[in-house]
């Protein structure tokens, strides 16, 4: 897919990787970027289209559809991370996790693959997580909406080959957005990961897109995405052995 003179929609864009991937669209040559948040109003980022969204309202999801009918890129990227374990963890917080990652990609989905297929197929980019193959001690329920988030974007893909709709799933470690550091000063006693740990947005969003208008479907942006995937095909136990040690 070729990005210069698409017209794209980014959710969660007021910040973080939304920002950056609707901030890098438009230096790609995009015609039209639709930047998507609950509070549109904030976002500040010059040439885009501020647009309200909350994924995890059906009305809110149909309305921004009916109004971006010239759509032919989805960047699904809008989410949360609470910090939540699934044992003893609230279950409303879980709930919100999956509404969001989860219930909340399909509604876009559901929503804009008419619109993609009237223009001509286009592209969908879900934003997924090495969490999506792996287990986290401390934010679990995370882990589980990324790994449903992954499996469903290997659904729709199926689903949406007929129509000639591109599905690109994009895997990427910890990475220095405001989410991230705050959550590791939450979790991490005070602390935060070290320098050199944590990957520069910039950097993984410049590869999601150049993986777009490669059309491949499964990028893998950088080498924690690369050995969570190898993950996969391992032995889970010391994942098990890691989480006791470190209790």
């Amino acid at each position: 897919m070729r990005l210069h003179g698409a017209t794209a929609l980014v959710t969660g864009a007021g910040r973080d990787l939304g920002r950056h991937f609707a901030e890098q669209l438009l230096e790609r040559g995009a015609a039209k970027v639709y930047a998507t948040a609950r509070r549109p109003e904030l976002i500040d980022l010059p040439g885009v289209v501020p647009l309200r969204l909350d994924v995890t309202d059906p009305e809110s999801v149909a309305a921004a559809a009916e109004v971006a009918g010239d759509v032919d890129l989805l960047v699904n990227n809008a989410g949360v991370s609470l910090g939540v374990d699934l044992i003893h963890g609230d279950l409303d917080r879980i709930r919100l996790t999956l509404d969001t990652h989860l219930y909340g990609t399909l509604a876009m989905i559901r929503a804009f693959a008419p619109v993609l297929a009237a223009n001509g197929g286009g592209a969908i980019l879900n934003v997924l997580s090495v969490l999506s193959f792996q287990s986290f001690l401390g934010n679990n329920a995370y882990a589980v909406a990324k790994a449903a988030q992954w499996s469903l974007t290997n659904g729709v893909r199926v689903e949406l080959a007929g129509q000639g709709t591109l599905v690109a799933g994009l895997v990427f470690g910890p990475t220095a957005t405001e989410t991230m550091r705050a959550f590791a000063e939450k979790n991490l006693g005070g602390g935060s990961l070290p320098d050199g740990v944590m990957n520069d947005p910039v950097d993984i969003v410049r590869a999601a897109l150049d993986g777009i208008e490669a059309g491949k479907v499964e990028i893998l942006a950088d080498g924690y995405g690369v050995a969570a995937k190898a993950s996969l095909a391992g032995d889970p136990s010391p994942f098990v052995l890691d989480a006791v040690s470190a209790g």
